[in-house]
């Protein structure tokens, strides 16, 4: 709420954001994850203090090298048909948002500078079937209904912005933007893409951005990429188009979504190799000013690429 009406990334401020959260709980801290539910972790002391100190190493960050800090709630797998899956009643799952902003609020009032580090409670909304290739898809109007409810939690509780992660395909992406245009919440919206820089759905990420903001005026306040090595879609970063691009959480491997599906080893990928890459990436997008990391990236990834761009 803090900063709901004045985004800062939005104003020219540097921020970063965290790195790949499940997969530094699961192959760093030996944490079960069950559906790659990152909240899980909640529910033990264990889990609390590996987020804890995994969330306290990017604020350090962040204050260190004087960049803001886009805060990420870890609700990914936090709607209701995960959380049916896991066991969870509708009451559960309110409670776990109210938590985690409430953490992440706590966490701003511990390390915040306003004027060099502004720190910014982001909802993490993710898809509602698999983040890589969903067996089944939403209209637009579905999606909407179902994701309303995470929107309005975060709104409720004082979030400052939603993100709409990893989205596969436009209509839940339309659907995410349009709950959020209807609480008066800024939105941004994640693609991820294949080896080919194209959505899994097939379609182009600059096809698919423009049709989002056809679809809703122009309503997010920026999108990303996400949950991809720059290698994959660096190739199609051009034209004017690319200006809506604000934010990279790129992954520090370039295997594909099929194969990091099937991995049961991490593939933290070369930090300062990716920092680079970000470097090069950041002469490609004008408006660039979030930036951080997806799958296999931790804090090094993340500080080579503040000391790279």
């Amino acid at each position: 709420m803090k900063y709901r009406n004045a985004l800062p990334q939005m104003n020219g401020t540097q921020m970063i954001t965290d790195g790949g959260l499940e997969t530094t709980l699961i192959f760093h801290d030996g944490l079960e994850l069950p559906l790659f539910a990152a909240f899980k972790a909640l529910e033990s002391d264990k889990g609390l203090a590996a987020i804890d100190a995994y969330m306290t190493r990017f604020a350090d960050l962040a204050c260190r090298e004087r960049r803001g800090f886009v805060m990420d709630t870890p609700t990914w797998r936090a709607s209701a048909r995960w959380a049916a899956e896991l066991g969870m009643t509708q009451e559960t799952l309110r409670a776990v948002h109210q938590e985690t902003v409430c953490t992440l609020i706590r966490l701003r009032e511990r390390f915040e500078h306003p004027q060099t580090s502004p720190f910014v409670v982001n909802g993490v909304i993710g898809p509602q079937d698999d983040g890589y290739a969903p067996s089944s898809t939403l209209t637009a109007d579905q999606a909407e209904a179902y994701h309303c409810v995470q929107v309005g939690w975060f709104e409720e509780f004082g979030a400052d912005m939603v993100s709409g992660i990893t989205m596969t395909y436009v209509d839940e992406a339309i659907g995410i933007a349009s709950a959020a245009k209807s609480r008066n919440m800024p939105v941004s919206i994640a693609f991820t893409v294949e080896i080919d820089g194209a959505l899994p759905s097939g379609q182009s990420l600059r096809d698919a951005i423009q049709t989002v903001d056809d679809a809703t005026g122009g309503y997010p306040a920026y999108y990303m990429i996400n949950c991809a090595h720059p290698d994959h879609f660096s190739h199609v970063l051009n034209g004017d188009w690319t200006r809506r691009i604000m934010g990279l959480r790129a992954n520090a491997s370039r295997l594909s979504h099929a194969e990091l599906d099937v991995a049961d080893t991490l593939d933290d990928g070369d930090p300062q190799e990716l920092g680079d890459l970000y470097a090069q990436l950041a002469h490609l997008l004008p408006n660039l000013t979030v930036l951080g990391g997806c799958c296999g990236t931790d804090h090094r990834h993340v500080a080579a690429i503040c000391a790279s761009t």
